[in-house]
């Protein structure tokens, strides 16, 4: 039977893949005369068959169910855990499937050693029920906002629909810079999974961060706030910092860290939730289950080390490089490489690289999230989970090498990507390129 189940998650699996690179092959082949209208459109419809059914690749959407829901009772989800029986009124048949709201779960408070509390429970579809919430404030704040228009009996219903509402705007703000490239987002097979149907709070850093690089040039200030809100939804965003130059990461940082302050006068330290906890469980604080690319050579012990040093010395690279390199792709490499020295497990923590990876007209940068499906299916193998990211490198090592011989030996140089100059794109029109030649010295 378990030989059975892994078989048939293998198939799924290799259906993603193929299905992503094939939609990345016709895009790149027949993607020039494509309208705005029709991508959006497209998108729109690529979400539908996700929303018609529960979510498959994992159970966080149970989680923000019951965050929003908390939220709007009165409470934080940073004081109380799933299964405290405080909150037994909210509890219903779909989110509790094992645990009526008169039933005594026996737990009270936060327990003292979070990370040692069991990943699921039979009586509900929460993952983690025993810890307080992990997610930071602007992501509570939206599944609050999804929890007013959501009844108890629509499950995750409402935050899938909302989930594949900010798929398509996402894929509508990418289009109106090139519909072209804006195809590799709204009709990406992974999208339609982790958006309409597993409803990832991801989904809404991605578009966040995407607002963030296309306003930069016009509106800087406005464009770190937008980083900051995105940091606030997920952490990961944060690592973009040096990629937005001067007073800007400022102004970010302080709208990420004034998020947090209704909360902390709220609850105190207990803001934190779940956080130091999780990066126990999920080996970031000795290193044990991540980095599986360094893992291939070194111990655990060294990868931290050397996962620092890489870290601080791409920051920095992405600090020198926006300097002369459009923000969209600073932001596609350096979000891309953090992925790679992490080599989380979780696919959906790729779909902010993928957005990127549209507007920077980079696709050989899908190999990450592509990677991060078939590490997901390996947990546990940690040799698998090390080689399949290091081939996801190989790809876009070998992209971006060929990318600068064509460059090299053609003469050409590539028009500053439309986020660089605050205009549209127009190279998916007929007779237009999108490049210029040198002019001889």
């Amino acid at each position: 039977m378990v030989v059975g189940a892994a078989a048939r998650q293998w198939w799924a699996d290799l259906v993603l893949v193929v299905g992503t690179v094939v939609v990345t092959g016709l895009v790149w082949r027949f993607g020039r005369g494509l309208s705005v209208a029709a991508v959006v459109v497209v998108g729109a419809a690529c979400q539908v068959p996700g929303v018609l059914q529960g979510p498959i690749t994992s159970t966080d959407a149970y989680r923000y169910v019951w965050d929003g829901r908390v939220q709007l009772a009165g409470h934080s989800p940073y004081r109380y855990v799933p299964l405290d029986d405080a909150l037994a009124k909210l509890r219903d048949p779909v989110l509790f499937p094992g645990l009526s709201a008169e039933q005594r779960s026996g737990v009270s408070g936060i327990p003292k050693d979070p990370a040692q509390q069991p990943v699921d429970d039979v009586r509900t579809r929460i993952n983690r029920p025993g810890v307080p919430t992990i997610y930071p404030p602007v992501a509570e704040a939206y599944f609050a906002a999804v929890a007013v228009f959501t009844p108890w009996s629509a499950g995750t219903l409402g935050l899938q629909i909302a989930a594949a509402l900010v798929a398509i705007a996402l894929t509508w703000l990418l289009a109106v810079q090139s519909p072209r490239w804006a195809a590799l987002w709204g009709w990406s097979p992974i999208v339609a999974l982790e958006a309409g149907n597993a409803a990832h709070v991801d989904v809404v850093a991605a578009l966040l961060i995407t607002a963030a690089v296309i306003t930069t040039a016009r509106r800087p200030r406005l464009a770190a706030v937008l980083l900051g809100a995105a940091g606030s939804v997920k952490l990961l965003p944060l690592l973009l910092l040096p990629a937005f130059r001067r007073r800007k990461p400022i102004v970010a940082m302080s709208t990420f860290a004034a998020t947090y302050v209704p909360h902390l006068l709220a609850v105190g330290t207990l803001v934190l939730g779940f956080l130091p906890g999780y990066l126990n469980q999920e080996g970031f604080d000795d290193g044990s289950s991540r980095s599986a690319i360094l893992a291939l050579l070194l111990p655990p012990e060294a990868r931290q080390l050397a996962s620092a040093v890489l870290a601080l010395a791409l920051a920095a690279l992405a600090f020198h490089r926006t300097k002369t390199d459009p923000i969209a792709l600073t932001c596609c490499w350096l979000y891309g490489a953090a992925l790679l020295i992490a080599t989380p497990t979780y696919p959906w923590y790729g779909l902010p690289l993928i957005a990127l990876a549209a507007l920077a007209r980079r696709p050989e940068w899908i190999a990450v999230p592509l990677a991060a499906y078939l590490a997901y299916a390996s947990y546990g193998h940690d040799t698998r989970q090390g080689l399949y990211y290091l081939a996801a490198a190989a790809i876009v090592v070998t992209a971006t090498t060929l990318r600068h011989r064509v460059v090299a030996e053609s003469g050409l140089t590539g028009r500053p990507l439309p986020t660089n100059t605050g205009g549209r794109d127009e190279t998916h029109r007929p007779r237009n390129l999108g490049r210029t030649r040198r002019a001889a010295p």
